[in-house]
């Protein structure tokens, strides 16, 4: 990039500002990306990375998408981004419809992010627990979960490392061995009112829930009456191969929480829920400022409009499947660093024998951007518009980095 090109300033002092004016919430990579086209991002020096993180599966049409773009620029052309859920929007009226249709769930709630979709769902279980005169706020989540940073999501999240130093936490919140339904029914008592589960755990490591266990779960919560909650927040929107991944399975939730992917990049987070508890929620039992706002709800309808067409979700089962198939070729040739390929359609990861960073680190600095999950597997996230080539990109690229940690055997 030539000096007068150049917009933004050199990042190493981009870095060095942000450090310095920044809260230190986030162990970042000393690189500021800038602009992006199809799964390519350029920093702020010019380089190009071929993109398997998506934003941590946010940005699923990638980048400079036409559809997204104009979509976006009708409403900042408009004037109008924000008008309070005291009025009614047409995108947050079209983004329900076509959420309804693509779900065949009931009414939906919208809010900004993932944890404010997990708060609405917590609250919303509490409430169905007072419904005739009843008492029943307990809750139970699974071990290595994660549902967010607030409190009631932190809560939530089965995992110590996420608690730690910020106690007292919600009360009536048990955890349960995921994928183990005695464990479940262990924890079950009077008071319980709600289970909540990812269908495909994410940040505890790539492990999707076995058909069997999400089956007993609907029969428990049937029998009990307790509300199934499913957190589709990294799992939902097409990720899965299916516009939600408890389409994959056939076993519907209650109630769903949506985020990530929702608006194509724009900040949104959705609740959605069906039967019973899509009319628990009342005037004054819950609010979000900006949730369904004109930008954002521009933009989920483009990204339901593209899940319902089919054409995207059948494009993230062809390509899942030759990246899974490209996935074990490397889990073959390095058995003693990759020991275990897992997840479904565009949610992938591999469970290492090193530490993921020093993978993450190796790739990046080769132009490739993968993330880590739960505390040794590599996970790949990328646009659900990814090809085939650009796995094979990918792949060359880690078969070069693993090379450098095969083990001495002399």
């Amino acid at each position: 990039m030539n000096k007068e090109e150049r917009i933004y300033e050199p990042m190493s002092d981009i870095v060095a500002q942000g450090r310095e004016a920044v809260m230190h919430t986030y162990s970042q990579f000393p690189v500021a990306f800038v602009s992006g086209h199809g799964r390519t991002l350029v920093d702020a020096d010019g380089k190009e990375y071929l993109d398997f993180v998506a934003g941590i599966a946010v940005n699923a049409l990638g980048y400079g998408d036409e559809s997204l773009s104009a979509a976006l620029k009708r409403v900042i052309d408009g004037g109008l981004l924000h008008c309070s859920n005291l009025y009614w929007n047409p995108y947050a009226v079209s983004a329900a419809r076509l959420l309804k249709q693509a779900s065949g769930m009931d009414k939906v709630f919208f809010c900004n992010s993932g944890a404010e979709a997990n708060e609405a769902a917590l609250k919303l279980a509490r409430k169905f627990g007072h419904l005739d005169g009843g008492h029943r706020t307990g809750i139970i989540t699974m071990e290595h979960s994660f549902h967010g940073r607030t409190y009631g999501a932190i809560t939530a999240t089965g995992q110590d490392k996420y608690h730690k130093d910020f106690d007292p936490l919600l009360p009536r919140i048990k955890y349960a061995a995921f994928n183990d339904f005695s464990s479940v029914l262990a924890q079950v008592d009077d008071d319980t009112c709600a289970i909540m589960v990812e269908p495909i755990q994410g940040e505890g490591g790539i492990i999707p829930a076995d058909p069997e266990f999400l089956r007993a779960l609907r029969t428990l919560c049937d029998e009990r009456n307790l509300l199934l909650m499913f957190d589709e927040v990294q799992c939902g929107m097409g990720r899965s191969g299916q516009p939600f991944a408890w389409q994959t399975y056939g076993v519907k939730p209650d109630v769903m929480t949506l985020a990530k992917a929702l608006a194509g990049g724009v900040p949104a987070g959705a609740m959605v829920a069906c039967g019973i508890a899509a009319d628990i929620l009342q005037p004054g039992d819950h609010a979000a400022t900006f949730g369904g706002n004109l930008l954002a709800m521009s933009g989920a309808c483009v990204m339901l409009e593209r899940l319902l067409d089919g054409g995207l979700c059948d494009h993230v089962r062809a390509v899942s499947a030759y990246f899974i198939k490209a996935l074990h070729g490397l889990q073959s040739k390095y058995p003693a660093i990759a020991v275990d390929v897992r997840g479904r359609g565009l949610m992938l990861g591999v469970q290492l024998t090193v530490p993921p960073r020093i993978v993450v680190d190796a790739a990046m600095e080769r132009g490739l951007l993968v993330a880590s999950a739960g505390y040794d597997v590599l996970r790949f996230v990328p646009p659900l518009t990814v090809t085939t080539a650009e796995v094979d990109q990918a792949m060359s690229i880690l078969d070069d980095v693993f090379s450098t940690l095969v083990p001495d055997e002399k």
